[in-house]
């Protein structure tokens, strides 16, 4: 269920306006890249991001603790979907959420539980390689008409809905193409390359 906070994470950013840019970015992260570490490491939920993420994440929490306790319950979440434009969020739903917390969700768990969304995130290397199936003349885009087809069509199907909130998020050129290599980047980076 946090999964509807984690997919709305775009508009969740310009909500969190002030430092949407920022916190539209923290939504996207992936976590720093893992060191081998000894076993106790995986105890420790900071360990899993570097400081200005932490710090990012400390900005949209504080943001969706509505009411200044140092948890998010159940009435935060409404008015955090409320902002986000969605008003008929039901109490079912709201528990669910809730049920998804091991405990009261202080920073702590909330950073745990979006670290969680985020671990596990394949090597930029391996999406690229699972897209250039597609681009054997490597180019580095997708006809965007094309790579939708796939998507609805092959393995674990996407739905319109599913291949449209994509397209959404990385939207297509002007010439109905997908940038594959920046969307690899931003999947496993949270950001958008630097132009060189």
């Amino acid at each position: 269920m946090w999964s509807g906070l984690y997919n709305c994470r775009p508009r969740l950013g310009r909500y969190l306006s002030g430092s949407s840019e920022r916190v539209g970015k923290l939504l996207t992260m992936a976590p720093k890249k893992a060191k081998k570490k000894t076993t106790e490491a995986g105890s420790n939920v900071f360990s899993m991001f570097e400081q200005s993420q932490i710090q990012e994440f400390k900005e949209a929490f504080t943001i969706m603790d509505q009411n200044r306790d140092g948890f998010i319950d159940k009435g935060d979440l409404r008015d955090t979907y409320a902002a986000l434009g969605r008003l008929n969020v039901g109490n079912d739903e709201l528990d669910e959420m809730m049920k998804e917390a091991p405990g009261p969700i202080n920073f702590t768990i909330f950073l745990a539980m979006f670290g969680e969304k985020l671990k596990g995130t394949d090597p930029e290397e391996t999406i690229l390689n699972a897209f250039k199936i597609f681009d054997p003349e490597g180019k580095g885009i997708l006809k965007g008409d094309e790579i939708k087809y796939h998507l609805m069509s092959q393995a674990d199907k996407f739905t319109e809905d599913e291949v449209n909130q994509m397209f959404t998020n990385f939207p297509l050129d002007v010439a109905g193409n997908l940038d594959y290599k920046n969307l690899c980047y931003i999947i496993t980076h949270g950001e958008e390359k630097e132009p060189e």
